[in-house]
């Protein structure tokens, strides 16, 4: 087990506590929250750390994850406010339950309240030490916690309420901003928020050249620029050949090997029924010769009839881009979960 650690803006981050960020199988979170291996890494962490310290090591390494996937999968564009909690647009590697809408607490602060679907941390917790006396999910917690902060752009601690481990009928939380828990008094949740420097795992996160974010490739729809974006690229039609030219990338460009999904930005393109419509057709066809879906954006009336005329079809075609572009994540994620 890796137990290094870092300073970062004046803090001390533990790093890589319980895994090694190379390993393949814990590149993606949704690996580390298989409930066959949730009770190995609780036992090897509590083995190498004690019990007094796993806690804490298990919350930080379940932020991390969530806060990555969030600011991978979310972008700049949805972590300033422009979804809820729960929004389909959003897909969390933790299945994840909202009991109401995002609201602000008595405090005024951002509050939402919820529960895991699967109690798969709760089992593997009471497997490896019986029932437990108070809420054990912490990577569970650290990963909601995490999401959050990327998702809302703030700094969010999920505190678990209820748990499964502790004999309750299901694992819920209750998500806060740092200020309002500390403005509460809460013990518990001054316990942990004292293990998440926010700025700094941001800044980890972000300086990981293995997970772009569309933070750091903010989409210009004035620009014409291919933006690929982990399994999404999105190219502004300016041409067949340039449009075309993009798509090859995917399977040859190390740099666009995850691609998955290609959006079409048509945005004020007139597409004729003759070279234009086969040229849709190709890039069609090309994307899903390399594994590839295709989504259309942007469609101007004048060109309608003619896509829905192609031969070859893409899977969706929508009138905004940026919808496209949630669509597109959406369809990557269902992708990836059904492999």
């Amino acid at each position: 087990m890796r137990k290094e650690a870092e300073w970062v803006h004046g803090a001390r981050v533990t790093l890589n506590l319980g895994f090694d960020p190379d390993a393949e199988l814990l590149r993606e979170a949704g690996s580390m929250l298989e409930p066959s291996f949730l009770g190995a890494l609780h036992a090897e962490i509590e083995r190498d750390l004690g019990p007094a310290a796993a806690p804490f090591a298990l919350l930080q390494i379940g932020f991390i994850h969530g806060l990555r996937d969030a600011l991978r999968i979310a972008g700049d564009a949805f972590a300033r406010g422009r979804c809820e909690p729960g929004d389909a647009r959003l897909a969390p590697a933790l299945a994840l339950r909202f009991a109401a809408p995002l609201r602000a607490g008595a405090t005024g602060a951002l509050e939402v309240e919820g529960r895991w679907s699967g109690q798969g941390e709760a089992a593997a917790r009471l497997s490896l030490s019986g029932r437990c006396d108070e809420p054990a999910c912490f990577l569970s917690s650290g990963y909601t916690s995490g999401w959050l902060s990327g998702v809302l752009d703030a700094d969010i601690l999920a505190l678990e309420t209820t748990c499964c481990a502790a004999g309750a009928e299901a694992c819920g939380f209750v998500a806060r901003e740092a200020g309002a828990w500390r403005a509460l008094g809460d013990g518990r949740a001054a316990a942990l928020l004292d293990a998440l420097p926010f700025a700094a795992f941001r800044d980890l996160v972000r300086r990981d050249p293995a997970f772009p974010t569309l933070e750091s490739q903010r989409f210009d729809p004035e620009a014409a620029v291919v933006h690929i974006w982990g399994p999404v690229m999105v190219i502004p039609y300016s041409g067949a050949d340039e449009a075309l030219r993009a798509v090859e990338l995917i399977g040859r460009d190390p740099g666009a090997r995850e691609v998955s999904v290609v959006v079409l930005d048509l945005t004020g393109a007139i597409i004729d029924d003759a070279f234009g419509a086969l040229a849709l057709e190709q890039i069609v066809e090309t994307a899903e010769a390399s594994g590839a879906e295709t989504v259309f954006a942007g469609l101007s009336p004048l060109s309608v009839a003619v896509v829905a005329d192609l031969d070859r079809k893409p899977l969706f075609v929508h009138k905004d881009v940026e919808q496209a572009i949630a669509s597109a994540f959406r369809i990557s994620d269902a992708q990836r979960r059904s492999t």
